[in-house]
């Protein structure tokens, strides 16, 4: 495993592991996070060495070679810068969180190890190469960044903005996946640099590639898109930090950036990014001014400065490329410590409404002088990172602007964007720190550590730092593009490159800029907030209110709370698309064979007359009966057939759903009492008769369609050769296809959870005293000397462990004694089912079949007493216990070197008596018993033993009633 797949599983890892270790830690579980991703950052640095070098890095790891699924990783120029990007960051925002959370947090644990998904996510999603692990990583981020907007959940703006962000990007990234897929089967490779490497042809790949600028777009809040972004401030601030500063919303420039060398020459793949790009900037700016709310200004710039980058990438000229990277670069050291001063003084202050601050500056001067450098690297003044990539930006569009029109129009917009920048950053300063007249001086109700001051302090510092050495910075960023292979000169990136159109028009932006930042400082009621009544925002929730009223007035329609009706719409759909389908396309086959036996004629007699009289009962007792006498039917015919398995497990699973039913109905009034009119038993009879017509054509046609030899034949050589088996359905089950059975007992556990859920009122868990072993054996001897002496007068007859609590009136003697002398011997029989399974009919389901009506006849004999006393264990243990044997027989093979549920084995010779096989798999087969047994004795305890106790308790109510009312 190579280096990044490690780093990828440890932070996986972590981040499982951070939920309880942030229970014994509290807040200092960010100090685990933010040293594991400092060492991660220092891992990259020094790959950056060998990437810089020439020689990408690149991991394959086979997942599922019979599919060619490849779990891929690169790690080149662009990649590793990223990856620093994302975990530099993510360890200095962490290490915020640990002073900016109170160590009584609600949910404090849970954020932690989101942010530590999240940031694995992010990490994967720059290293992944193969598109489908990209998805992947890609969904990954957005369901981490709903948990984290999310992370307020008592707040409804914030769960509101957490299902807008997820909706907004989960659309977008379906669609860049269609895209994706597209795209690497035209190329004939899933790997996105194949795909970069081959550009889109036809109309197909035309339609793959604005199908992928969808979802990056709407990740990274790209009008119409740009809504959910502004709304994701109900996120705490490290969130917003990180999230919407340094890492998700770069994902979708991220992708931007890979794919334009290829798409760039796509028709309308330029114009469409720098439309959408200066529409998003511009807006952004107009939006950023009119806020009063710090994080809202600094949220809507981060929107306006990604439409700029978005815009500049778009231009898809080398030389603009080079200018974007180092744009996005200087936007996430500048604007991730904006937000996190933000968040300094919202929890300094408890406000963070620039028209309720005043003389902040001189009451917290250090966080003053970091945030001024911070929002003088985002407006762009010398000597800061933030000016020399504008200044590139401008450079590199003026030049390309010469050949390419779209590129002139995209400076201007710039331009005109970056005064808004100047102005809006200038109005953030002065509402945070300025002494303002008419205003109180606030008061710093928390003064905050000083160590949450380290990370912004590091971010600004960068900005600075990069500034004063930009050519050292120009040497990581020129290998990101390929301008040699354009044939293009890119301009160096440098504090001053002498007197330029670029240098003019940096400083018109901030003088500009400054001048509207000083006119807004003036005054504040003509900046009102913007109407939101026409904005994209409240188009969204428009949207979805409708979508909310139609699912409402459809769900009114569609669940009418009619079994009937619902089974009517079912039926007919069936009856209309497979049908309509088989007498459209079916080839029907050449001869007919009515029967194979005459012994099938009487049981299907006898089939079809139980099914027309259930149609005739008058109780719910004779349909059930007449219904289950249709499956005996069905069970008689698998026993002809030469299938003895299929047989007793129809046989078996026929009697427990039997007497499942009529533990059911004892509660429901005896007859049914509800006679349908005659349209409506006409129309149901329509339909069976459809349903029934539509099936039996349909087993025609797959009898008949048959051309080659089946597989079949195959298996029973398979099963003896790979099981051990002779018994080709057993193996089937607990060996070929034993990961089926597993998700199948799985099923069953939800199953049996959801009855207990249903009928118990309290908890499942069964409180009520239970009969000892010691207790039982002592009961049952006391019992048999009672029967044996005849001069007892206290003598009771009582076969069973809890006869004694019966009511005399509803006892059976014969029924007690017929379950007393049976009851062992089916034990043994499930028994001997289970372990002869392997070679003979039966397995551990039939054999839990067997054992689970065993449970069935003590309690129709002896109650709900009896069969406490039968079984003390839980039944919630006994099917926790077989599915955990079933997973264990699954995964131990995999301890040696075999595949999952692999079997071995091992013949014992007994001399005289034979051999006797022992087969691994026989323990899978009793997860399969003990989870069946508990499923029937969940079952009796939830529809029998409950509902009786509840019985009692109404009978035992309303005597009181009638004492108390005489």
């Amino acid at each position: 495993m190579g280096a990044m797949m490690s780093v990828l599983l440890i932070l996986a890892v972590v981040s499982i592991a951070t939920h309880p270790l942030a229970r014994v830690l509290g807040r200092n579980v960010f100090f685990v996070g933010a040293a594991l991703l400092a060492a991660v950052t220092g891992l990259f640095a020094v790959l950056a060495v060998q990437v810089y070098s020439g020689t990408p890095v690149v991991e394959s790891f086979a997942w599922v070679p019979q599919l060619d699924l490849t779990l891929t990783f690169r790690l080149d120029t662009i990649s590793v810068l990223f990856a620093l990007l994302v975990s530099g960051a993510g360890a200095l925002v962490l290490l915020y969180c640990s002073r900016y959370f109170d160590a009584h947090e609600p949910g404090l644990e849970r954020f932690a190890a989101v942010f530590m998904g999240f940031a694995t996510s992010m990490l994967g999603l720059v290293l992944a190469d193969d598109v489908y692990l990209l998805f992947i990583f890609w969904e990954g981020t957005t369901i981490f960044s709903f948990l984290l907007i999310g992370h307020l959940t008592r707040l409804r703006t914030s769960t509101a903005a957490a299902l807008q962000a997820l909706m907004v990007t989960t659309l977008g990234g379906l669609a860049m996946l269609v895209g994706l897929v597209l795209l690497a089967n035209q190329v004939g490779s899933s790997l996105l640099s194949d795909i970069v490497a081959t550009p889109p042809q036809g109309g197909v790949g035309i339609t793959a590639v604005f199908l992928i600028l969808a979802g990056a777009l709407s990740k990274s809040a790209i009008f119409p898109f740009h809504f959910w972004l502004p709304g994701a401030m109900a996120a705490p601030t490290p969130v917003s930090a990180y999230l919407h500063a340094a890492a998700m919303v770069k994902a979708g420039i991220y992708l931007i950036a890979r794919v334009t060398p290829a798409f760039g020459d796509v028709p309308g793949y330029r114009e469409t990014l720098v439309v959408l790009g200066a529409i998003t900037m511009i807006n952004g700016g107009i939006r950023a001014l009119r806020q009063f709310d710090l994080k809202l200004i600094v949220a809507h710039g981060t929107v306006s400065q990604l439409g700029l980058l978005v815009m500049v990438f778009g231009v898809g000229d080398p030389r603009a490329t080079f200018a974007g990277f180092a744009l996005l670069f200087a936007h996430a050291l500048a604007k991730a410590p904006l937000f996190l001063s933000v968040g300094v003084i919202d929890h300094s202050t408890g406000t963070r409404d620039l028209r309720k601050l005043s003389g902040l500056g001189k009451k917290m001067p250090v966080l003053f002088a970091i945030t001024v450098l911070a929002s003088a690297s985002m407006a762009g003044f010398p000597p800061f990172f933030g000016f020399i990539a504008k200044e590139s930006a401008f450079t590199e569009l003026l030049e390309v602007g010469q050949e390419r029109p779209l590129a002139m129009a995209a400076f201007v917009v710039a331009v005109v964007g970056s005064v808004l920048t100047v102005a809006y950053m200038g109005r953030f300063v002065w509402g945070a720190f300025a002494s303002k007249p008419h205003v109180e001086t606030c008061r710093v109700a928390h003064a905050p550590e000083r160590s949450i001051l380290i990370a912004p302090g590091v971010f600004a510092g960068a900005t600075l730092l990069i500034g004063l050495v930009a050519p050292a910075a120009d040497a990581v960023l020129l290998p990101l593009v390929n301008a040699e292979a354009a044939g293009v000169k890119i301009e160096h990136l440098a504090l001053w490159h002498g007197v330029t159109p670029a240098l003019f028009a940096s400083a018109g932006v901030l003088i500009g800029g400054s001048l509207l930042a000083w006119v807004l400082s003036r005054t504040t009621r003509r900046m009102q907030p913007p109407v939101e009544r026409f904005s994209a925002s409240h188009a969204y929730w428009i949207v979805t209110h409708f979508v909310d009223s139609i699912a409402v007035k459809l769900t009114s329609i569609t669940q009418r709370g009619s079994l009937p009706f619902y089974l009517a719409v079912i039926l007919i759909v069936l009856v209309g698309t497979l049908g309509g389908t088989a007498l459209a396309t079916a080839e029907w086959p050449g001869e007919f064979v009515l029967i194979s036996s005459p012994v099938q004629i009487p049981i299907a007699l006898v089939m079809i007359i139980a099914a027309l009289f259930s149609l005739r009962a008058r109780t719910r007792f004779q349909s059930v009966v007449l219904v289950g006498l249709t499956g005996y039917g069905m069970a008689a015919i698998f026993a002809m057939h030469g299938a003895p398995d299929l047989a007793l497990t129809q046989a078996l699973v026929e009697t427990v759903t039997l007497i499942a039913f009529v533990l059911v109905i004892r509660r429901l009034p005896q007859r049914i009492g509800h006679r349908a009119s005659r349209p409506k038993r006409w129309l149901r009879a329509g339909i069976g008769i459809g349903v029934g017509l539509v099936f039996g054509m349909l087993a025609v046609i797959a009898l008949g369609s048959r051309i080659a030899e089946p597989i079949s034949l195959q298996l029973p050589e398979l099963a003896y050769a790979g099981g051990h088996g002779s018994n080709v359905v057993n193996v089937m089950l607990v060996d070929i296809r034993g990961w089926d059975t597993m998700g199948e007992l799985s099923v069953i556990l939800a199953a049996a959870t959801g009855v207990a859920s249903l009928v118990f009122l309290s908890t499942r868990v069964d409180n009520r005293p239970k009969l000892s072993r010691r207790d039982a054996r002592r009961a049952a001897q006391e019992h048999l000397l009672r029967v044996a002496d005849p001069n007892d007068p206290a003598r009771r007859m009582t076969w069973l462990l809890a006869g004694r609590h019966l009511d005399p009136a509803r006892r059976s003697i014969l029924l007690e004694v017929v379950v007393r002398l049976i009851f062992h011997a089916l034990i043994i029989l499930s028994i001997y089912l289970l372990l002869t399974g392997h070679n003979s009919p039966g397995g551990g389901f039939a054999g839990g079949l067997v054992a689970g009506l065993a449970l069935v006849a003590r309690y129709l004999a002896g109650g709900r007493h009896e069969l406490g006393a039968t079984v003390p264990l839980d039944a919630g243990r006994i099917l926790g216990a077989g599915l955990a044997i079933a997973v264990s027989m699954a995964f131990i093979p995999m301890l040696f070197g075999q595949s999952a549920l692999a079997s071995a084995w091992v013949d014992i010779d007994l001399g005289i008596f034979g051999s006797i096989p022992l087969v691994t798999s026989t323990l899978f087969d009793i997860g399969v018993y003990l989870v069946v047994f508990g499923l029937i004795l969940d079952v009796l305890r939830s529809l029998g033993a409950e509902i009786d106790e509840h019985e009692e308790a109404d009978i035992a109510s309303f005597e009181e009633e009638e004492v108390s009312s005489r």
